[in-house]
C-alpha cells in the first residue's frame, strides 16, 4: 500500500499543486493593472511580489513649462512661447545682434559702359601653384575682375572659386564704418562702375563715389552724402578668431536684399592663390553671389573679416566661404581714406622653399633685393628674430609692409651666416 500511495503523491498530487501555483502566479502577472483581481489578493506578499506599481514616465520631446513668478502670468501666444523654448533647449539667438548691427549693412548696385572685354572668360589668367614664388617680374594688371579662378593639377582640379558678387544683377554688399558715409566693399563689387547706388537699411538710395582701391588685396572704400549721421559698426581683432568660434555673415545675396547667415569660422590663413596678401578665414555660414562686400560679425558685433570669394562648382553656396581678415582690411581703409591708394612693399626675389633652408633662385637686378645685397643662391634663415621656413612668409611680411621698411635678413652664403639690412622697394602698379 505505501509503494501505492507514494507512486501516486509523486505523480499525480504534487505536479498538481506545482501546476496550480504557477497558473496562480501567471494570473496575477499578467491582469493588466491589477483592476480585476479581488482586494484580498491584491494584499498578498505573492501578488505585490510580481506586480509593482507603474512607474511614471514622460513624454519623449515634452518641455517642462518655463518657472515663472506667482501673479505674473505671461500672455499666451508664439511671441512668448518661442524664447521660452529656446531657452529651454539653450539654443542662440542672433537677434539681439542682428538689431545691432544690421543697420549698417548696405547694397550695393553698379552700372557700366558695356564692354566686350567684361564678358570674356578670365580662367587664362589663373596661375597655377608651384614651390617658386616670385615678386620680381610684375605680370600685366587683369580686367576689371576675374569670374573664376581655377585651381589646376590633379589634386585641386575639382576646387572653383567665385567672387561672391553677383554678375547678373549687379548686386553686392557693403558696410559702414564711419558715420560720415564711409562704406567699405570688396574691389570687384564696384569693378569700373560708372554709377554707384547704396541702398540703406532705412529704405533710402544713395548715389556713392569711389575714395580709392586696393587691386592687391581686393578693397574698395566709397563715400555716401548723407544729411544726417549713419548706424556704423566697429573693427574687431581677427587675430583673436579662433577655429570654431561663431560668426554671423551680412548681406545681398542675388539681390533680394538684406539678409543674414549664421556658422563658424572652419579654418584660417587659407592661401587661394590670389595674391602675396592671401589669408583668408574660411567660413560655413552660407555666402552666396551678391555677398561680396559685406561683413562678417563676432558675437560682440565687431567686423572680424569681409566676405570675398566661395568654393563650389556651381554658383552657390555650399559651405565654403572665404573673408578677407579684418587686421587685413582695416589698414588699407585707412591708408585708401587719408592718401586714395595703398603703397605696399616690394624686395624683387624668386624665392624657391622646395627644400629648407629656402634659397633665393633669381634677383631682379634693379629691385631692392639687390640693393640691399642679396643674391642667388642666398639660403634665408631669418628675418629679423624671426626663423622664416617657407616663401609665402617672406613675401606676404614684405606686401604688408609700406615701403622704405627696412628688413634685416639674415642668411647663410657660402658656409658664412651674415645679416643683410634691405629697404623694401614700392610695388610696381603693374604687378597688381
Amino acid at each position: 500500500m505505501q509503494p501505492v500511495m507514494r507512486h501516486l503523491i509523486w505523480s499525480v498530487l504534487l505536479p498538481a499543486a506545482v501546476g496550480s501555483m504557477a497558473a496562480a502566479g501567471v494570473c496575477l502577472w499578467w491582469v493588466p493593472g491589477g483592476e480585476k483581481v479581488p482586494e484580498p489578493i491584491k494584499n498578498t506578499s505573492l501578488y505585490k511580489a510580481v506586480h509593482h506599481p507603474p512607474v511614471p514616465v514622460s513624454s519623449p520631446l515634452v518641455l517642462p513649462p518655463a518657472a515663472t513668478s506667482v501673479g505674473t502670468p505671461l500672455p499666451a501666444g508664439p511671441a512668448h512661447e518661442a524664447p521660452a523654448v529656446r531657452e529651454a533647449l539653450n539654443l542662440p539667438s542672433f537677434a539681439p545682434l542682428v538689431h545691432q548691427v544690421i543697420p549698417a549693412v548696405v547694397n550695393i548696385s553698379i552700372s557700366h559702359a558695356s564692354s566686350s572685354a567684361d564678358d570674356e572668360d578670365d580662367d587664362s589668367d589663373a596661375a597655377s601653384q608651384s614651390t617658386s614664388h616670385e615678386q620680381r617680374h610684375p605680370a600685366p594688371a587683369t580686367p576689371r575682375k576675374k569670374r573664376h579662378s581655377r585651381h589646376h593639377g590633379a589634386a585641386k582640379a575639382h576646387r572653383v572659386l567665385h567672387p561672391a558678387d553677383d554678375e547678373l544683377t549687379g548686386a553686392g554688399s557693403g558696410f559702414v564704418v564711419d558715420a560720415s558715409g564711409i562704406i567699405v566693399t570688396n574691389r570687384h563689387v564696384i569693378g569700373q562702375a560708372t554709377r554707384i547706388m547704396v541702398s540703406l537699411s532705412d529704405g533710402r538710395s544713395l548715389s556713392a563715389h569711389s575714395l580709392g582701391d586696393d587691386p592687391m588685396t581686393d578693397i574698395a572704400v566709397i563715400k555716401v552724402d548723407s544729411p544726417t549721421p549713419l548706424p556704423c559698426v566697429s573693427w574687431g581683432d581677427s587675430r583673436q578668431v579662433e577655429i570654431g568660434d561663431w560668426i554671423l555673415v551680412a548681406g545681398n545675396p542675388f539681390g533680394f536684399g538684406s539678409s543674414v547667415t549664421a556658422g563658424i569660422v572652419s579654418a584660417v590663413g587659407r592661401d587661394l592663390g590670389s595674391g602675396a596678401l592671401d589669408d583668408f578665414m574660411q567660413l560655413d555660414a552660407p555666402i552666396n553671389p551678391g555677398n561680396s562686400g559685406g561683413p562678417a560679425f563676432n558675437l560682440q558685433g565687431q567686423v572680424v573679416a569681409m566676405n570675398a570669394a566661395i568654393a563650389s562648382p556651381s554658383d552657390g553656396s555650399v559651405g565654403i566661404g572665404f573673408g578677407i581678415p579684418s587686421e587685413i582690411v582695416a589698414p588699407v581703409v585707412e591708408s585708401i581714406r587719408k592718401t586714395g591708394h595703398v603703397e605696399h612693399g616690394w624686395l624683387g626675389v624668386t624665392l624657391n622653399d622646395a627644400s629648407f633652408p629656402m634659397w633665393v633662385e633669381d634677383v631682379d637686378p634693379h629691385g631692392a633685393a639687390w640693393q640691399g645685397g642679396l643674391r642667388k643662391k642666398d639660403a634665408i634663415l631669418a628675418i629679423g628674430n624671426v626663423p622664416v621656413h617657407d616663401a609665402r612668409t617672406v613675401l606676404r611680411s614684405v606686401a604688408a609692409a609700406h615701403p622704405g621698411t627696412i628688413f634685416n635678413f639674415t642668411i647663410r652664403r657660402e658656409g658664412k651666416v651674415i645679416t643683410l639690412p634691405v629697404a623694401l622697394g614700392k610695388r610696381p602698379t603693374a604687378a597688381f
